[in-house]
């Protein structure tokens, strides 16, 4: 059954509200997925065939919550969004709300100084230094840095929004050296045709955390959650945190109260204060 044209344009649709490619991409293969397993066109499909398939996920696949919550919301802007059926309407399990596992400060050193090369050394350190998400570090250039302010710009972001970030002291040493005869247009980490990819900067922090001999799994997220929870010990405001990720949310960036156990430990035991 051809079901491109439709899928088409849901791409033009995503596209024009200004979604991430990735995210385009998600929704576009599990619509696509969907319509492959139901065997009928997007103005065919009704209510019980989108619980029909997802109770079939659940119940006989066992689909992750997280799954089940994606493939729900790639149904929904597409059924619901574009096509105005309001058909999308069964409550999926909610999500779980894992604690991220972070690195200490002593596991951020040990994974800097075992970089193999200056390239990877500031990958690491720029990801850990400003929070950014992978896909937006893999997409800034030159031009978005400005050092004379310590500052720089992700264009774009997710959201489709333009986010400040502050570039550190020690950061701004080390690119003062390695964007000095860079072109402002040229990406700031670049592959052999064009950006690097996000795949090629996981490897890089993987092969740099085998080297240091961390054990932890380290991904550049693992690198954005260290971010947030070490600036929320040191008593920074969880509104600043909040801005500096480019959360749309505080509920989203709260869940770093429940990491920050230095926070918890700063606390004043009401006894103590009475003094007896």
């Amino acid at each position: 059954m051809d079901f491109r044209k439709d899928l088409k344009s849901l791409e033009t649709e995503l596209k024009l509200r200004g979604f991430s490619k990735e995210t385009v991409k998600t929704y576009l293969y599990h619509n696509e997925v969907f319509l492959k397993s139901v065997k009928k066109k997007p103005k065919e499909i009704n209510e019980k065939d989108i619980k029909a398939y997802l109770v079939h996920l659940l119940a006989d696949k066992n689909a992750h919550p997280r799954t089940i919550s994606l493939k729900k919301s790639a149904l929904k802007f597409f059924y619901d969004g574009l096509l105005k059926k309001n058909i999308v309407l069964i409550k999926t399990p909610k999500l779980p709300k894992n604690v991220p596992e972070t690195l200490s400060k002593d596991e951020i050193r040990t994974l800097i100084g075992s970089a193999p090369s200056t390239k990877a050394m500031l990958i690491i350190k720029f990801l850990y230094a400003t929070g950014l998400r992978v896909s937006e570090l893999t997409h800034l250039r030159v031009k978005d840095l400005n050092l004379k302010d310590k500052s720089g710009w992700v264009r774009q972001g997710k959201g489709a929004k333009d986010r400040f970030f502050p570039i550190s002291d020690s950061m701004l040493i080390c690119f003062e050296h390695y964007i000095k005869d860079m072109p402002q247009g040229n990406y700031l980490f670049s592959g052999k045709n064009g950006p690097l990819t996000t795949r090629a900067v996981q490897k890089v922090i993987q092969t740099t955390a085998k080297r240091a001999g961390i054990t932890k799994k380290v991904t550049p997220h693992k690198l954005r959650h260290s971010f947030a929870t070490h600036l929320l010990n040191e008593g920074t405001d969880i509104r600043l945190i909040q801005e500096l990720l480019g959360h749309a949310q505080l509920s989203t960036t709260q869940i770093y109260t429940h990491v920050s156990k230095e926070q918890l430990r700063k606390v004043k035991n009401p006894l103590d204060i009475l003094g007896i």
